[in-house]
């Protein structure tokens, strides 16, 4: 279960207090070197100092809370009903009592107004308030409401539905605005403050510390570089406070991993790094634009590093280069190791992501590869992330890939298949289900490209590079629908 639109399979929970419609909008960051002077600009204030490590007990946070609890703000918002159609049943008997309206066929409906409660924080003197996307996400009317409860009407300056973060502004002077922390100098154990409001009851303050950093794939938004902490949260903390003990904001509560529907001790901040930077584009230019390599990436898992004669895990592997992109023009190989990105270690693919994110569009950048055993720096000209992501018969056992069957790459089966012409190789025709390809990840229908760093043109190939092997794993380079990607079938304790 989760609210405003996660699938029901997944336990983490979007704090806002209402289901809210989803509208389009333009989901484009600044560069990071950029932001302090871009954040000066515009009137946050931020300090950048680490926290004292001393242990310190305390008898009450009451004078930290005092500071900060007038830079958040509740947040309500009011949905619009909307027309859906939906085909029903054909149904004569009930067409024969309640009349055809209610008879099947194909329906119209007007779903109701919906209204949501979220919280937000004052950013800025002069009115500009930092909040979730979902929070505030399809309304036509926001309200915010002052701690000495003041209501004042509030207009969206711009969403950005990949980093779950929206900006919103009142009219309004001498706001009491918050400090921004940095909060790269977080660390597991620094005690924090959760300041919102939980399922509309009123602005609470609950207190914990600082679980995890750079917490990811948890599948909430398509950019996660969460905080995790255990203070309570709840529904309607999102877009609240998370502060450190000195009352500087170090994260937007976004989201819970729940599943009860309430705390349970596992909640999700957005960083202030990753949020300023949004928020400052915002502001500037209503979207956000990110950089991007035109490639796909994986994780170095323990089997593809031995494969690749890597000391560690560390790094993103080059699955796939797009034709023409900005890496393929820059140089990239598939099989390529990104080791270090802009001057920052790289440490997995998400990582990575973020990185490449945070370049300006049209700025060159040096990235070192591992390719083939040896070290590479190449330049590359990030671009900007298009609309929308662009990447780019005879049966044969084979005795290494035990229950896989393949076969020649003809006309019929690119049609069948839809596989695109460039592709060559041999394509998967069946898989066992408890084979160590399986486990894998290979799949009917993929294309085998390669099998230990040798081309693949034919079924034949596969066969012969595969047969009388000495060694029981097997590194493939595969095409799917998904994205060209490396595998390593294992079959050294398959029966």
């Amino acid at each position: 279960m989760r609210l405003n639109g996660l699938s029901k399979n997944m336990a983490a929970l979007l704090l806002g207090g209402s289901v809210l419609a989803g509208t389009s909008a333009v989901v484009l960051t600044v560069h990071a070197s950029d932001q302090a002077s871009k954040a000066k600009s515009i009137g946050l204030v931020v300090d950048n100092q680490p926290l004292a490590n001393e242990v310190k007990i305390s008898t009450s946070f009451a004078p930290i809370v005092k500071k900060v609890i007038p830079s958040v703000v509740k947040v309500e918002v009011s949905i619009p009903g909307k027309e859906t159609e939906v085909d029903l049943p054909d149904n004569p008997l009930q067409r024969k009592f309640f009349g055809d309206q209610f008879g099947g066929g194909h329906q119209k409906f007007m779903t109701p107004p919906q209204s949501g409660v979220g919280s937000g924080v004052i950013v800025t003197k002069d009115g500009y308030i930092l909040t979730n996307n979902h929070v505030v996400d399809g309304a036509n009317e926001v309200k915010v409401t002052l701690t000495d409860g003041q209501e004042l009407k509030a207009k969206v300056v711009g969403r950005d539905p990949k980093s779950d973060l929206a900006v919103i502004k009142i009219d309004a002077k001498d706001l009491p605005a918050i400090t921004f922390a940095d909060s790269s100098q977080s660390e597991v154990g620094d005690v924090v403050l959760a300041i919102g409001n939980p399922f509309a009851i009123g602005q609470s303050v609950t207190m914990g510390i600082i679980s995890a950093t750079g917490r990811g794939g948890v599948g909430i938004e398509d950019y996660e570089d969460f905080i995790q902490t255990d203070a309570a949260i709840n529904p309607g903390n999102s877009g609240g406070a998370l502060v450190d003990a000195e009352g500087r904001l170090v994260g937007i509560n976004t989201a819970i991993y729940s599943r009860s529907g309430g705390n349970q001790g596992i909640g999700f901040a957005i960083p202030t790094d990753l949020a300023r930077g949004v928020m400052v584009s915002l502001i500037e230019h209503g979207n956000v634009t990110r950089g991007y390599l035109g490639v796909r990436i994986q994780d170095v898992t323990p089997l593809l590093a031995k494969e690749f004669n890597l000391k560690n895990n560390h790094g993103a592997l080059v699955g796939e280069v797009e034709a023409n992109g900005p890496a393929d023009k820059a140089g990239f190989k598939s099989g390529d190791v990104i080791l270090e990105f802009n001057g920052h270690k790289v440490t997995d693919s998400r990582h990575l992501r973020l990185e490449v994110a945070e370049i300006a569009p049209g700025e060159s950048v040096a990235v070192e590869v591992l390719r083939n055993g040896s070290n590479k720096t190449l330049e590359v000209k990030v671009k900007e992330v298009p609309g929308e992501e662009q990447l780019a018969s005879n049966s044969s056992g084979t005795d290494t890939l035990q229950g896989v069957g393949v076969s020649d790459l003809d006309s019929q089966t690119r049609q069948q298949l839809n596989i695109p012409g460039n592709v060559k190789g041999a394509v998967v025709t069946e898989v066992a289900p408890n084979s160590a390809s399986a486990s894998a990840g290979l799949n009917p229908g993929d294309v085998i490209t390669e099998i230990n760093h040798h081309e693949v043109a034919s079924a034949n190939d596969a066969v012969r590079l595969t047969e009388h092997a000495k060694n029981k794993t097997t590194l493939l380079h595969v095409w799917s629908k998904e994205g060209s990607h490396y595998l390593v079938v294992d079959e050294s304790n398959a029966g």
